[in-house]
């Protein structure tokens, strides 16, 4: 029996988007998966080379009640920004100048909008994550600088924008390299005092975050829990490790087991 009929193919295929029982037509694939994979492999392009629409982002956060400043990344254009990772890690001297005048003192969080590899997922996931987000920042009393809005941005250039902007923590909120099933992935890395020089061992990452994946409110909880324990240990990174999960399942009731 094909994989495309068998029942049981059928069944695991309707719990995940990973390509299975995809069936087959002689020796290759059938046209309508061949076609899937074409526009899947469409939707992976456009979302690296979609230039991001800071000032709509910009607008919407604004509409939060957040203030927010824009600058640019040491690449010139997408294709350098390509080419170039490292250009991508660090601010443009005109944004760096931006941001140190923007400063006003010492703050606890530094909120970082970048479209990293995809802007679509910044397009559609960024306003409403950090709607998500806001009532834990008010909640926890924390004082935040103005939200930076990034172009041709990579996660660390978080660390540049945060030490020019003062604060304790940053949060790069990031469009993720596409896959062939996630266009539209948000990504997320805190790191306790930022500054240039900081590696990757040293930031926390909350991945998936996107409507088919971790959903806005789970990540914005995750996000709180981790921001609260950097405070309070004073770092991020492969130290520290997210048991947020444990704080959700204490507050799910024991299922009731009918009797036999």
């Amino acid at each position: 029996m094909s994989t495309q009929t068998d029942p049981l193919w059928q069944r695991l295929a309707r719990l995940t988007p990973a390509r299975i029982g995809l069936g087959r037509a002689g020796a290759g694939l059938p046209t309508r998966e061949v076609l899937k994979f074409g526009l899947a492999h469409a939707q992976a392009r456009d979302a690296v080379h979609t230039p991001m629409d800071a000032a709509a982002i910009a607008e919407a956060v604004e509409a939060l009640g957040w203030p927010t400043v824009t600058v640019t990344s040491g690449a010139e254009d997408r294709a350098t920004y390509l080419r170039r990772p490292d250009y991508g890690r660090r601010l443009s001297p005109e944004s760096l100048k931006a941001l140190s005048d923007s400063a006003d003192g010492p703050v606890d969080l530094a909120l970082v909008v970048a479209d990293g590899l995809s802007a679509r997922a910044v397009h559609e996931g960024a306003a409403a994550l950090l709607a998500a987000f806001k009532p834990h920042a008010e909640r926890a009393g924390w004082r935040l600088a103005p939200v930076t809005m990034a172009t041709q941005a990579r996660v660390a250039l978080g660390d540049m924008a945060g030490a020019a902007l003062r604060a304790r923590a940053v949060v790069v909120v990031i469009g993720e390299r596409p896959g062939l099933s996630s266009p539209d992935s948000l990504g997320l890395y805190v790191t306790f005092d930022p500054r240039p020089g900081r590696s990757d061992a040293e930031r926390n990452c909350i991945s998936n975050v996107r409507p088919a994946g971790l959903s806005f409110e789970l990540a914005a909880f995750k996000l709180d829990w981790l921001l609260t324990q950097a405070f309070s240990r004073g770092l991020t990174g492969v130290n520290l490790k997210d048991e947020s999960d444990r704080l959700i399942e204490a507050s799910v009731p024991d299922p009731v087991i009918p009797p036999r």
